[in-house]
């Protein structure tokens, strides 16, 4: 885990590029057969926390995530966007079609509005998730606008996470992320 010294050095870009905070580097576990809300993200490089009083007003960070799909027609799926249990994100319940061995991916932007304890911080997140069914290959998804400006807490330690919950428990239900990198962009 990268200490707080190493997370200043990300945020500390006197240059002004975006920054690579963190980049997955395998699968993760594939989220199957249960309906228990699951991480998406498994081991890699880099940070996904930020220290308590660590964010300033303006910071922006991205999220690339993709990976596969499979299910049955009529399935129902969630994904959010957390810190600990404060939502940041979340899609809330897709009704999905009919998809085997399909891909799909997650944009993400978050930007930090204001600093402070739960009640004063605030925090927008944008994201959209797509996907492609067995039907004619066509392009799904869903897309999320929030601000959270009740929960979010910039005072104590942040760690990003992404989760999935199925609906249902079936084997053919399944998702797993191959790919996730988050990026300071600003």
């Amino acid at each position: 885990m990268a200490t707080e010294i190493e997370i200043d050095n990300y945020f500390t870009n006197p240059l002004g590029y975006t920054r690579g905070l963190y980049a997955q580097t395998a699968n993760s576990t594939p989220i199957t057969n249960t309906t228990t809300e699951t991480t998406l993200i498994d081991g890699g490089v880099g940070s996904l926390f930020v220290p308590a009083n660590g964010f300033k007003v303006g910071d922006s960070f991205s999220i690339s995530m993709g990976g596969h799909i499979s299910c049955a027609n009529n399935e129902d799926l969630q994904i959010k966007v957390k810190s600990g249990s404060v939502i940041l994100g979340d899609t809330g319940i897709i009704n999905m079609p009919q998809c085997t061995d399909k891909h799909w991916e997650l944009e993400i932007t978050f930007t930090i509005r204001a600093l402070g304890t739960a009640g004063v911080a605030s925090i927008v997140s944008s994201g959209q998730l797509t996907y492609s069914k067995d039907a004619s290959n066509i392009f799904e998804g869903a897309d999320f606008s929030i601000i959270n400006n009740t929960t979010f807490n910039t005072t104590i330690t942040n760690t990003l996470d992404i989760t999935a919950q199925w609906g249902a428990a079936t084997l053919t239900n399944i998702i797993y992320s191959e790919s996730f990198v988050l990026t300071k962009t600003y």
